[in-house]
């Protein structure tokens, strides 16, 4: 006899689960969500409509403070070499640098010439590099980890000492945005420059996620689809390989994404932290599951040809603070082979 009241019960809550997804989950809920904000006056939440059709990479964490919204200009050309650790952080460094205004470079600059460096020899796109690691060199003693020491080099030793001394006596361990929490206002072009190598460092240290020798069968940039005809923005970099190769983790990180959908296929989304994300789509199984801890060189999937694409390849994506960016960029010169056919 509660079979009528039941079935009615069911019902409703299907239509309201139906109408809760169509609200937050699509295109059209995101064009009504957007509209009814402009009209009542309020900021909307809705995702842009184009981002229900490309790869949901979420931001990173807001650690990396309110001076970050515009990144710094990435490198036109790539390293020589691969690099290590040091020399990335220097790369990074450099690039960071170049993007300060006047003002901002005064801490920078002070360390140089107690160094017999020259403000030119810093602006050099050869020598530049070179000069920001011998800053390092030099704070090293003073500042051993990489973030008190970047902190140290653009904000300046005097301020970062006492914000140390501040942190050591609350019990904390020192990073960026601690320290950036013990600084005075007029700092934040400085500490902002400091996140921001970091990150590129980071980029500039990342390993490759299948073999060397792979071709490159469609470079990062505005194309034309080949699926859908258009002229759009393609992400990442198309890497031809066969079905079932191995694709690695090319720095240590975490799972925030392992799932499958209609457009990026079978897809692992890792941050790697300091605002750094990569992506690894089109695969054909995935190893590891979101909430993993992976390490650099780990097994997390193995290509495939899975979702929206013309042949198999691996769709690599690496983001800096959100925003795509050219791979290869911050990949050794030599080491790329395009050719420019498309593979999805």
């Amino acid at each position: 006899m509660f079979a009528r009241p039941a079935r009615g019960l069911l019902d409703f809550s299907l239509v309201l689960l139906c109408v809760w997804t169509a609200w937050h989950h699509t295109p059209a809920g995101a064009l009504v969500r957007r509209g009814t904000a402009w009209a009542l006056g309020h900021r909307s939440t809705a995702r842009a409509l184009l981002d229900y059709y490309a790869l949901d990479v979420p931001p990173p964490p807001s650690d990396t403070g309110d001076a970050l919204d515009a990144l710094v200009p990435l490198p036109t050309t790539p390293p020589p070499v691969p690099l290590a650790a040091p020399e990335a952080l220097a790369h990074g460094s450099y690039l960071a640098f170049q993007a300060l205004s006047a003002e901002a470079r005064a801490p920078v600059l002070a360390l140089a010439r107690e160094r017999g460096l020259s403000p030119e020899m810093l602006s050099d796109s050869r020598q530049g590099p070179v000069a920001l690691g011998r800053l390092h060199a030099a704070l090293a003693v003073d500042f051993p980890d990489e973030e008190s020491r970047l902190a140290a080099l653009f904000v300046g030793r005097l301020p970062t000492h006492y914000a140390l001394e501040r942190l050591a006596a609350e019990g904390h361990a020192p990073s960026l945005k601690r320290l950036a929490q013990q600084w005075p206002p007029g700092y934040e072009a400085a500490s902002g420059a400091a996140v921001q190598a970091l990150a590129l460092a980071t980029a500039f240290s990342l390993a490759w996620p299948v073999p060397e020798h792979s071709r490159i069968s469609s470079p990062f940039g505005l194309r034309t689809n080949p699926v859908l005809g258009v002229k759009k923005l393609h992400t990442g970099i198309d890497l031809a390989v066969r079905t079932g190769t191995e694709v690695r983790a090319v720095a240590d990180g975490t799972v925030s994404r392992a799932s499958e959908d209609a457009v990026n296929g079978r897809v692992v989304l890792l941050r790697h932290e300091r605002g750094v994300t990569t992506a690894y789509c089109h695969n054909s199984a995935l190893r590891v599951r979101p909430g993993d801890r992976v390490k650099r060189g780990q097994v997390i999937a193995l290509s495939g040809n899975t979702g929206r694409s013309t042949g198999p390849h691996l769709h690599y994506q690496l983001s800096l603070f959100s925003r795509p960016v050219d791979p290869l960029r911050f990949r050794p010169r030599g080491l790329a082979v395009v050719d420019n056919a498309f593979s999805e």
